[in-house]
């Protein structure tokens, strides 16, 4: 009993972590997953992490335990969340078509996440889910969660990193990113969707006993869905894409976090 109150405050730390990620994580944390499957795997990832990092210093169990826990629980949200950002692009671009073409008033409810999501942007949600466990990118997600041990060892000092502001900087510049990306991949359908407003206004104006208002829904609609048919191929090259620049931001974050003492 005194071995195993030796090492369990060292394991509580590294389960926090791990399972704080999990909660946040892309794929890991959507409705579908049973919680008692995340807390399994957040158990049995948690062993596999303690037995290469926990046994090397003994945590005291004391007042400053708390914040210990804390700062576990808070490392381990930041890296779920960025990489979460990412997986975000496809919704916000969706919706920046749906708004073009008309199916933004058809939100429906994503039964991934919850809440309510575009059409397009929930379809892109799908197949960019598909893609990511087809090149076993959660995998990856693990993987990294386990090496940030490397880079943020359970003495850390992530406080002081959160006071220096760097984390924000980082944080508010990766939201920027993923929006920006987010326009990028939108772009060809908004703009065709664009010229598409600007021909039905000619229209009107050289042939105002065209109703427009009748007959400009459906021909967005119809331009739309050809032209997502034909960008469809390059979905996958595009998503590979956003998944490189995703665990390239979190070995970014893995660098910031690095403890370098107060």
């Amino acid at each position: 009993m005194d071995m195993v109150m030796q090492v369990f405050p060292a394991y509580m730390l590294v389960f926090c972590r791990i399972s704080s990620f999990l909660m946040v994580a892309p794929v890991f944390s959507t409705r579908t997953i049973p919680k008692t499957f995340k807390v399994g795997i957040a158990f049995f990832i948690s062993i596999i992490v303690f037995l290469s990092v926990g046994f090397d210093k003994p945590v005291p169990l004391d007042g400053a335990y708390i914040l210990a826990v804390m700062k576990e629980v808070l490392a381990g949200l930041i890296i779920g969340y960025t990489a979460y950002l990412f997986f975000t692009v496809v919704q916000t671009s969706g919706a920046f078509i749906d708004m073009q073409m008309g199916f933004a008033i058809a939100n429906i409810v994503d039964p991934l996440t919850g809440v309510s999501a575009p059409m397009l942007g929930n379809l892109k949600f799908m197949m960019m889910t598909l893609v990511f466990l087809s090149i076993n990118g959660h995998h990856y997600l693990i993987g990294a969660i386990m090496d940030s041990y490397k880079w943020l060892p359970l003495d850390n000092h992530l406080f002081h990193t959160v006071y220096e502001g760097r984390m924000t900087e980082f944080l508010t510049r990766t939201f920027a990113d993923t929006f920006l990306l987010a326009l990028q991949i939108s772009a060809p359908l908004v703009v065709a969707m664009f010229l598409t407003d600007v021909g039905l206004g000619l229209l009107a104006r050289t042939a105002p006993q065209y109703n427009v208002f009748v007959i400009g829904i459906p021909v967005k609609i119809l331009v739309g869905l050809a032209l997502l048919i034909l960008l469809m191929p390059g979905f996958s090259t595009l998503f590979q894409m956003v998944f490189d620049r995703m665990f390239g931001a979190l070995e970014k974050l893995f660098v910031i976090m690095k403890a370098t003492g107060p």
